[in-house]
């Protein structure tokens, strides 16, 4: 309180209790949002528990029920296709094929490629346009699995903290196996077995070098190029796929044609689709990134 000058007090509003909160309350409020959020993705530390992929698989992932969501707000009449198959009983060329589109270094990270990360900030950065690209196999299975396609960067953050604990639990051959089986392959299709059916009639045990690497093209959006469509993009990424598994002696293209040539002609050469001799012996992931990288921008119309 303060007297003024007719000798009386005066109460000072300010000092009021209920005006101290009303006061803080916005900096109260910022304090329990940031620990909400915090809260929030602190918790994928924990759940959901991966441990049972094991050797469980899931009936129905959270991309999936996403896209569910979708078609029903759209009022489309879409439903799900899908079938579980073991690596085993997976072409051993669409394995390559996949890797080669999505992960060459599958084998050699821990779950992130920071090269490619680090490549894909800088153009990203040049376009002024974050797309949050270079996602390996294993990010890609964990958004798949509990997350949403969101490019939210709380969302990047929930997936590297899931990719980081797949890493842990799993093997590297089950998290191919997983992603595989996940993978989005076209408007409700789901998984390379359901892919392979659709597409060309018949299991992904059968899949051919070609038809490997044409399913392998359109992984980066299988909903708006299709494996048998004619665009730029997917015959163009297609064909690098391809001569990539012909350069690592994947593929033998004209297998019997070389089989058949007399022996000192087919020492120390291997043929190229073009005719041409091949390039000196590449170690993986050498030019595979970059070629695929380098691609030509997809058309507007892509089928």
């Amino acid at each position: 309180m303060t007297r003024n000058q007719q000798g009386t007090y005066n109460r000072d509003i300010s000092a009021m209790p209920g005006n101290k909160f009303i006061r803080s309350w916005p900096k109260t409020l910022l304090v329990v949002l940031v620990s909400a959020v915090l809260l929030s993705i602190g918790s994928y530390f924990i759940f959901p528990n991966v441990s049972p992929l094991k050797k469980e698989n899931i009936k129905k992932t959270s991309f999936m029920e996403y896209r569910e969501k979708e078609w029903h707000r759209k009022g489309k009449k879409i439903r799900i296709r899908q079938a579980w198959v073991p690596l085993s009983r997976i072409s051993p060329y669409l394995v390559k094929a996949v890797l080669i589109s999505e992960d060459d270094k599958f084998w050699k990270h821990e779950g992130f490629d920071f090269e490619a990360i680090e490549k894909a900030v800088e153009k990203d950065i040049k376009a002024k346009k974050m797309k949050f690209g270079a996602s390996t196999i294993s990010q890609q299975l964990a958004k798949n699995l509990f997350l949403t396609p969101s490019k939210n960067p709380l969302r990047k953050l929930k997936e590297a903290i899931l990719t980081w604990r797949i890493e842990k639990k799993l093997t590297k051959r089950r998290i191919l196996e997983l992603y595989l089986n996940v993978a989005e392959w076209g408007e409700g299709i789901f998984g390379i077995e359901a892919a392979a059916r659709h597409y060309y009639g018949k299991p992904a045990s059968a899949l051919g070098p070609e038809e490997a690497a044409h399913l392998a093209s359109v992984l980066p959006n299988p909903r708006k190029y299709n494996p048998l469509g004619s665009s730029g993009y997917v015959l163009n990424r297609s064909r690098i796929i391809y001569n990539i598994m012909v350069r690592r002696g994947i593929v033998i293209p004209e297998y019997e044609e070389v089989m058949e040539s007399p022996q000192q002609e087919t020492q120390g050469t291997q043929e190229t689709p073009g005719g041409q001799q091949p390039e000196a012996p590449q170690k993986d992931g050498d030019n595979a990134e970059r070629s695929l990288t380098e691609s030509p921008p997809a058309p507007s119309s892509p089928l």
